[in-house]
């Protein structure tokens, strides 16, 4: 295999396995698996997440619609507290013990939360619980990303990284679907009498998750080798867990860290799925209250043009890899925080029209904001549409249209990916070929806690002062990430051009 001495702007764009012999057909098998696990760990959260509520309101009628933040914040919750955990521990011993541990608890918890109607009480805060340990089972995609880092070179980097971020996407468009195939049991099911277990349109996607959990461990310990390669993709160190050597720890590697560049990725990571957790929190709320869609049809259309998204991102995973070898990581990360800019900035209402206001016409004896909408057990019921006359706002802000709305939708559906998959890229290379596990951990945790303050920051801050308050900071909150990508766009290198080039500064 030829080795291309690597520049700022040098991602590999192809999974070269035509050379290596053996030990490199078995790296890249473990790879694979690294991908299946990443599918799996974005499936268990969201083959439930739809219905999550009805779940909920099923087992405890003392929940409400606060508490469900509650519960669909855990997952994030539990991931960010274990990545780190997970991290340091794939940093110095093999990784496949956090791995077979995570995924065993993500197991475990799956079942629990089939099991949550079980208790006599307090069966809102078992789910709660559940889908923590749920999360905490996610924490490993630390040891994921840590592992396909120092399982690649620089150039077959960004192809990895791109391959794994589309098996991601994929199980966030899967597990809806699964979901949704999984309805036609209903809400009786089936009752398996022998083992107390109730299987039904509920529970049975987290007894799926549970089976693919099962598989995932099965692959770990079957397939799975540690491969540790340098940035040239000249093999360091390969361990197999067949012979007597079990501890699997990457050799020293001289230089340091820089940990200004380590510090801006994660800012910039956190910014990117900050802006992102807004924009999947908002789009029903906003879709209601600018363009009077019932609950039904909110769900129904905003189901499809996240779907939509979701099969978009895989096409922007694929030109990146193709881009990044012409143009360069960096320049693919400006250019998507662009693009979500421009998405989020085309959000703010301008114009005299306004939107429709709830019960805003039933002095008049009219009724033009309700609509008839079948409910059971009831022929129909009144469901007001429009923006609540209770947010003051709808009465001064302009109406934000329908083809705002899309276009906004696909820029940030071309945006996002990009910034995300190109994030995972610069932040490994710059971390070097060192062990990568506690850094990934805390780059997975920064992730995490966006996605669990991302909902809170946009619901109370679009609630009490409007869409055109709430997407100008998130401009703002944009434009500065633009602003600190620039000003440390030189710092943002690979580990060994950084120091090849502090080396040839001592030489001079």
């Amino acid at each position: 295999m030829s080795l291309v001495e690597p520049d700022e702007n040098s991602p590999l764009l192809r999974d070269d396995v035509s050379s290596g012999g053996d030990a490199d057909r078995s790296r890249w098998r473990a790879i694979r698996v690294m991908y299946f696990t990443m599918f799996l760990s974005s499936v268990g959260f969201t083959i439930v997440i739809t219905s999550i509520w009805p779940y909920l309101k099923k087992i405890d009628e003392s929940a409400d619609a606060s508490f469900l933040g509650w519960v669909v914040a855990a997952y994030s919750l539990g991931q960010m507290v274990a990545s780190p955990i997970f991290g340091l521990w794939s940093n110095h011993r093999p990784r496949r013990e956090p791995l077979i541990c995570s995924t065993f608890i993500n197991f475990s918890a799956n079942i629990y939360y089939a099991y949550v109607y079980l208790p006599p009480s307090h069966k809102k805060v078992h789910m709660l619980l559940a889908r923590i340990l749920v999360g905490i089972g996610a924490g490993n995609v630390s040891v994921v990303r840590s592992y396909v880092a120092g399982a690649t070179s620089l150039k077959e980097r960004t192809s990895a990284m791109a391959n794994m971020s589309i098996s991601q996407a994929l199980g966030f468009i899967l597990g809806p679907v699964l979901q949704a195939a999984l309805s036609f049991i209903g809400e009786t099911g089936i009752s398996v009498k022998v083992i107390q277990l109730q299987v039904n349109m509920y529970t049975a996607p987290a007894l799926l998750a549970a089976c693919f959990g099962i598989i995932n461990i099965l692959l770990v310990i079957l397939v799975l080798r540690e491969h540790y390669v340098d940035d040239h993709g000249k093999p360091i160190r390969a361990i197999n867990y067949t012979s007597e050597e079990q501890v699997a720890v990457a050799p020293e590697v001289k230089g340091d860290t820089d940990q200004i560049a380590v510090f801006t990725s994660n800012v910039l990571f956190f910014v990117i799925l900050f802006i992102f957790a807004v924009f999947e929190t908002i789009s029903t709320p906003l879709s209601m209250d600018m363009f009077a869609w019932t609950r039904r049809e909110a769900v129904l259309y905003n189901g499809i043009i996240l779907a939509a998204i979701g099969f978009l991102s895989i096409f922007v995973f694929l030109v990146v890899k193709v881009l990044s070898v012409r143009v360069g990581d960096r320049p693919l990360m400006l250019g998507g925080l662009i693009i979500i800019f421009a998405g989020f900035f085309i959000l703010l209402p301008w114009g005299n029209q306004y939107p429709k206001i709830q019960w805003a016409d039933i002095q008049n004896n009219t009724i033009p904001a309700l609509r008839m909408v079948p409910t059971p057990p009831s022929n129909t019921s009144l469901e007001p549409t429009g923006c609540p006359s209770e947010q003051a706002w709808c009465l001064f802000t302009p109406v934000i249209h329908l083809a705002q709305y899309i276009t906004s939708d696909i820029l940030i559906g071309v945006g996002y990916p990009t910034c995300n998959v190109v994030s995972y890229v610069l932040y490994s290379k710059i971390l070097g070929p060192k062990p990568q596990g506690v850094y990934m951990g805390w780059l997975t945790a920064s992730g995490s806690a966006a996605r669990t303050l991302g909902p809170v920051f946009v619901s109370h801050f679009y609630t009490i002062l409007g869409p055109r308050w709430a997407f100008s900071v998130i401009c703002g909150i944009v434009l500065a990430a633009i602003v600190l990508l620039c000003v440390m766009y030189k710092r943002l290198i690979a580990f060994s051009i950084r120091h090849r080039r502090i080396e040839e500064e001592c030489h001079d």
